[in-house]
């Protein structure tokens, strides 16, 4: 039979109408088949999972992966609610307006980690470095860089944050300039209202600021200190945290699934300088006598080193990230940078509970000497008197089980998120209370 073009049309829609109705009848009266290798365990929060659930057929190869994902689009999602957020309250005037001068490693700590703030441009060598950041009542504007110098300043704000290091006797000389600078602002009214955040002498000799504070004679209206001190009065004196070391480039780091879930090959680490006739050098000590070497990552040095080289800092984090604990014998003073940069990897402070010599305060007096802001805040730190427990405290740690580690890190993790927010949350409210009220007391 001969094979029209008008039979060949009627056969191709003859086939395409039967495909049509197949295709509807998979997708509305079948059930959905899925491939095994994307099969995923769905079970209730709390419910126990069954101890061979690897060999069913609902095991998924990419959860690691898929999980990480997640958590970096949701990341990205909410950083771009806050940037459409920002930029909805840049049309309403804000009530207080405030810069904050960064002359000091701390002032990154301040701004990147507590405020969460960003900086433009992203290099950390540039001169002069610029941010902006908008709350509910306040905007901020952050300059830091070796081109922030007096003189050159554009004053857009009639408040200041002056952001300094008080730590030695080169860098109060320096601070003190800026102190100057500042006054004179005041006294020719260009300025009404200024904080300060000092990072302080580790013996806590701060004397030479006292003249400064307003209720000594002096122009400025708050001071927040890093270190414990007896001047602390929730008033016009607050604690701040030392924080990580950002002179020293530690970033932020976000948590990810196997920071948390995998199993770390050291129970502690220790990388650090060991100071002559310091409990540093008894821990050394300990460590070696009790065969401690292969239970815990030890890498100590004679030296202070300031820089990291990139070996030093690739060993330093990954000490960090594989070690339950990280122990944080005293240095100079008790608090130090240690503490801060092991909770970013869910690694637990085992802290030297011990004031160290100077004026910060009495611990025979109150029991929250030192380190008042962290244990008034609940940080889930270990705190021992003696690295004599070492031994018995490692030994409980060995017998500890995988997820109970787990549930720690989460705990320690968590905690420093919040500890920062809560910080960001008193920072800007102390802020916006002085600085606000004291302006509507003038107007009146």
């Amino acid at each position: 039979m001969r094979l029209t073009r008008k039979r060949f049309c009627s056969f191709i829609v003859f086939i395409y109408c039967l495909f049509s109705l197949y295709a509807a009848y998979s997708v509305f009266f079948t059930s959905a088949q899925v491939s095994r290798v994307h099969r995923v365990v769905s079970k209730k929060e709390g419910e126990k999972r069954d101890p061979h659930y690897l060999a069913k057929e609902e095991w998924n190869p990419w959860e690691e992966d898929e999980k990480i994902v997640n958590h970096l689009l949701l990341k990205k999602r909410i950083s771009n609610q806050k940037r459409l957020l920002n930029r909805a309250s840049y049309s309403e005037p804000a009530e207080l307006k405030v810069q904050i001068w960064g002359k000091a490693a701390i002032g990154l700590y301040l701004w990147q980690h507590i405020l969460e703030g960003s900086l433009e441009p992203a290099e950390r060598s540039a001169q002069w470095r610029e941010g902006h950041l908008r709350t509910e009542k306040t905007f901020f504007r952050f300059l830091t860089g070796p081109a922030v110098v007096p003189d050159y300043l554009s004053v857009e704000a009639d408040n200041v944050v002056l952001v300094l290091n008080g730590r030695e006797e080169t860098k109060i000389s320096f601070a003190i300039q800026w102190l100057h600078y500042t006054q004179t602002l005041v006294e020719n009214r260009k300025l009404q209202h200024v904080a300060v955040v000092l990072l302080g002498s580790e013996q806590c000799n701060n004397d030479w600021i006292r003249p400064y504070l307003k209720r000594h004679g002096g122009f400025v209206d708050l001071l927040f200190f890093v270190y414990d001190s007896t001047w602390i009065n929730d008033e016009d004196v607050y604690q701040w945290p030392l924080g990580v070391a950002t002179y020293r480039n530690f970033p932020i780091v976000e948590p990810n699934w196997s920071m948390v879930q995998d199993s770390r090959p050291y129970v502690c680490n220790f990388v650090g300088t060991i100071y002559s006739n310091s409990s540093r050098e008894t821990l050394m000590d300990i460590v070696k006598k009790n065969g401690l070497e292969q239970l815990c990552l030890i890498s100590p040095r004679e030296q202070w080193q300031p820089q990291e080289t990139n070996e030093s800092f690739k060993s330093y984090h990954d000490a960090l990230l594989q070690s339950d604990l990280t122990l944080s014998p005293v240095g100079v003073n008790t608090e130090c940078y240690r503490i801060y940069e092991a909770c970013s990897y869910g690694s637990v402070p085992v802290v030297e509970d011990v004031m160290t010599p100077g004026t910060c305060g009495n611990s025979s007096v109150t029991n929250s000497a030192p380190l008042q802001l962290l244990k008034s805040m609940g940080a889930p730190f270990i705190f021992i008197k003696s690295w004599k427990e070492l031994p018995a405290l490692l030994q409980k740690e060995r017998s500890m089980t995988l997820q109970e580690k787990i549930q720690r890190r989460k705990r320690v993790i968590e905690w420093y998120r919040q500890f920062k927010a809560q910080l960001r949350q008193r920072f800007v409210q102390v802020l916006e209370k002085t600085f606000l009220n004291d302006d509507r007391e003038i107007n009146v």
